[in-house]
């Protein structure tokens, strides 16, 4: 569903090699993280993905098709919540816009809507505006308007980087939920070790920039997971450690 084929990045102002050379590929319905050192060029990868970045060589795929610009079927959900929802526009407003973009229906549009709010918990809450929210709950809104526009690949960049931990819990379990419940493609960067384990099936572990893919780890825990089981188990804590040395290596040969 997504391939990513010797992808580098050169920032032409300043001459710096933000990619070096990286190479993966997710099968339709996977959910995979990516992590490294801060710094490293996990965003400048998401917007080379998103189209919103032109890649100085290499190519992505999305479904077959190459990526050039703002791919059709992708939705993304980025870190700065506050800044990707229109505070004048209520909660559904800001899920039916891109959904008006793509011309729906206005029924089709209501029926996404109100879908994607429940999938959230949201449903309650449609005629409010995002300043009357709470971060999390702004978060969901942006995470049930990607849902709302039925993407074939969803791209997280850290999207819950800046809420407090037991919010941050409770939007894992979020998309650990709706992960399973859609199959929605999935590739979720983050630089949160503990977090790229619990979530993902996979943690593509970058290096530090330019960026190659130092590991390509498999998570082989059980696949129903939940913050105090899964946490606690001895495999969890081999692959974190395993992840944080392989960082950690990836600092140090800067």
């Amino acid at each position: 569903m997504l391939e990513v084929t010797g992808l580098k990045k050169i920032y032409e102002t300043t001459g710096r090699e933000a990619v070096g050379d990286l190479t993966f590929q997710l099968d339709a319905g996977e959910l995979a993280c990516v992590v490294g050192p801060s710094g490293c060029g996990k965003t400048t990868l998401l917007r080379c993905i998103a189209g919103l970045l032109a890649p100085t060589a290499g190519t992505i795929r999305v479904a077959g098709r190459p990526v050039t610009g703002p791919p059709d079927d992708m939705a993304v959900v980025f870190q700065e919540y506050g800044r990707s929802l229109f505070p004048w526009m209520t909660v559904q407003q800001n899920v039916e816009l891109p959904l008006k973009e793509k011309k729906l229906p206005k029924a089709r549009r209501a029926e996404l809507i109100a879908e994607s709010l429940v999938a959230v918990g949201l449903d309650d809450v449609p005629r409010s505006y995002p300043w009357q929210l709470s971060g999390g709950m702004q978060q969901r809104v942006a995470i049930a308007r990607a849902l709302a526009y039925e993407p074939q690949v969803l791209l997280m960049d850290e999207p819950f980087a800046a809420v407090d931990a037991q919010t941050r819990a409770e939007l894992e379990d979020l998309v650990l939920r709706i992960w399973q419940r859609l199959g929605t493609t999935t590739l979720f960067i983050t630089h949160d070790i503990d977090e790229a384990i619990y979530l993902g099936r996979r943690v593509i572990v970058l290096s530090s920039s330019p960026t190659v893919v130092v590991e390509d780890i498999k998570v082989d825990l059980p696949p129903e997971r939940d913050q105090l089981t899964t946490r606690a188990l001895h495999r969890f804590t081999e692959l974190r450690g395993h992840v944080y040395a392989q960082i950690q290596r990836a600092k140090d040969a800067r």
